[in-house]
């Protein structure tokens, strides 16, 4: 994203980016309030203090091995190291490769290729392993679990060194270009998304205001750190605020409710699908989810229905952005919002991402394009994608498909490529997977085109089941047809799932549901077609 300098000055002048790092922050939080804990991770804690001189002590290797500008693979589980990392590759000059734990090999030889890469950073232990499969040839620097262990650089202990010299030089500015991510992959092999980190300090801005958010909040952040949710949950606005977060090394819907209870966590953090088996275990269970205050969610669509059930049941008020990694967001619900404008709406539209609305093929919709200080500087080396992303006057694209109406609330109909066309008729996938998440034996559902000859496609609707629950595909069209929802929506194939399949930042892969059709043509389930 190329911004005009008056673009640029008018985003300094109002507040929404600034001169300084998380680095810069974490170092005067040890400043400050050296003892107080910044991460909580299996009842564990990290201070401000060993944050910031661990970070010190990695950016010290990292600036003996590593050019400035070079890019580094930092992979770890969920947890403080993997923050750690962050800020000692800030400090030592050189661009985060973010891949998330549970990206397969493939996806991380890709991402290894397309970035250029040069190191490789993980926790020790692990080399040649889930981490760094494939990955040999780069400089694999292994950082120790515990603080006083050894940070080995290709499996030896690395030089000594002095964690301040010639530093001034070496970090990044705000501006710079600090980490690049992946898109989440769900339909193929993702491509990197360029990040500076005041992108991130406009949407920490946009965040406090809408969750009226202190110091004195306890964060948990159920996204891997390096998805654009989980930066702006656990990297910067705790940081920011310099309140504790705590961190899900490995999620579990056990794990969550733990640490919920035992850390009283105030703010929660997570996509939908991990609410929705939260609000199922507290439902079956008993779970003292008292402590929440506000609930962030997104990063797929949030069904409308569990989300007031979960206001109901915990007291909690559910809110969310809306946007993606590239754009950051186009509008958000806020504490002041009406839990019908909460429930039924992605939020106001943010005036300062100028939101505007291209043509599409459905009346009334169109795919938002946006430019404003949350945006991200687009896809690193991959100038086909980056034609699509932008249009040809600048302004970004999301690939959803919405309506805005008077009062400049945003509902997501889809996205371009998650509707299901049935016989010409586009069918909004996103809508289809709201009313059957309606269904009492319904935890978890997906719905997808399965290719059809006649009709191009049909209604699929892939489902988990809570405990001890059966569900039929005559009993869920009975139960939409109870609730008056068109026929056209109904699922005419139906397939009960033991897990969900999850692309690396934690949303179901829809693409392989979709592959489920093309590998295994006869795996339709329970089958009910139309004419």
């Amino acid at each position: 994203m190329n911004f005009t300098g008056s673009e640029v000055r008018q985003f300094r002048r109002d507040g929404w980016w600034q001169e300084k790092t998380v680095g810069e922050i974490v170092h005067e939080h040890a400043s400050r309030q050296p003892g107080a804990v910044a991460f909580v991770e299996d009842a564990t804690s990290t201070t401000w203090a060993q944050y910031d001189v661990r970070a010190d002590r990695l950016a010290a290797v990292l600036a003996g091995l590593f050019d400035v500008g070079d890019r580094v693979i930092v992979r770890f589980p969920d947890g403080a190291a993997v923050h750690i990392a962050y800020v000692a590759a800030e400090r030592a000059g050189l661009v985060v490769v973010g891949i998330g734990w549970r990206a397969g090999p493939a996806e991380v030889a890709h991402l290894a290729k397309l970035s250029g890469a040069r190191g490789l950073v993980t926790q020790a232990g692990i080399n040649g392993g889930r981490a760094g499969e494939g990955l040999g040839s780069l400089v694999h620097v292994a950082v120790p679990e515990r603080a006083d262990g050894e940070i080995l650089v290709g499996g030896r202990p690395a030089p000594p060194h002095d964690a301040c010299e010639g530093w001034a030089n070496r970090r990044l500015g705000p501006d710079d270009l600090f980490m690049l991510n992946s898109t989440s992959g769900t339909t193929g092999l993702p491509k990197c998304v360029m990040h500076t980190q005041n992108r991130w300090f406009a949407f920490h801005r946009l965040a406090l205001e809408a969750g009226a958010m202190s110091k004195d909040d306890v964060f948990l952040s159920a996204i891997p750190a390096p998805y654009g949710f989980g930066l702006w949950t656990a990297h910067f606005t705790p940081a920011i605020l310099g309140c504790a977060t705590a961190v899900l090394p490995r999620f579990s819907v056990d794990g969550l409710v733990r640490s919920v209870q035992r850390d009283r966590i105030t703010v929660l953090c997570c996509v939908s699908t991990q609410f929705i088996m939260l609000l199922n275990e507290a439902e079956e269970n008993e779970c003292d989810l008292s402590s929440l205050r506000v609930m962030f969610t997104g990063g797929e669509a949030v069904p409308y229905e569990r989300a007031r059930q979960f206001e109901e049941l915990t007291g909690a008020v559910v809110l969310q952005f809306y946007g993606s990694n590239e754009t950051g967001a186009l509008s958000r619900t806020t504490l002041s919002d009406s839990p019908e404008r909460r429930f039924t709406t992605a939020g106001r539209v943010i005036p300062e991402m100028n939101v505007r609305l291209f043509a599409s093929e459905l009346p009334g919709r169109g795919q938002p394009g946006c430019r404003g200080p949350l945006l991200s500087l687009g896809y690193w080396e991959d100038p086909e994608a980056n034609n699509q992303l932008f249009t040809d006057d600048g302004w970004m694209l999301t690939g959803d498909v919405v309506e805005v109406d008077g009062e400049g609330y945003l509902s997501v109909v889809g996205r371009t490529s998650d509707f299901i066309i049935r016989g010409g008729k586009n069918i909004s996938a996103p809508a289809v997977e709201a009313e059957i998440a309606k269904h009492p034996s319904v935890s978890l559902v997906a719905a997808v085109g399965a290719p059809d000859p006649v009709f191009g496609e049909r209604v699929a609707a892939f489902v988990t089941l809570r405990p001890d629950r059966q569900l039929d595909l005559d009993d869920l069209r009975a139960h939409l047809q109870s609730k008056g929802v068109t026929k056209e929506w109904w699922p005419e194939r139906l397939v009960v799932l033991d897990e969900m399949p999850r692309a690396s930042g934690g949303k179901i892969a829809k693409g392989e549901l979709r592959n489920l059709f093309t590998r295994d043509p006869g795996r339709n389930g329970q089958t009910k077609e139309e004419p």
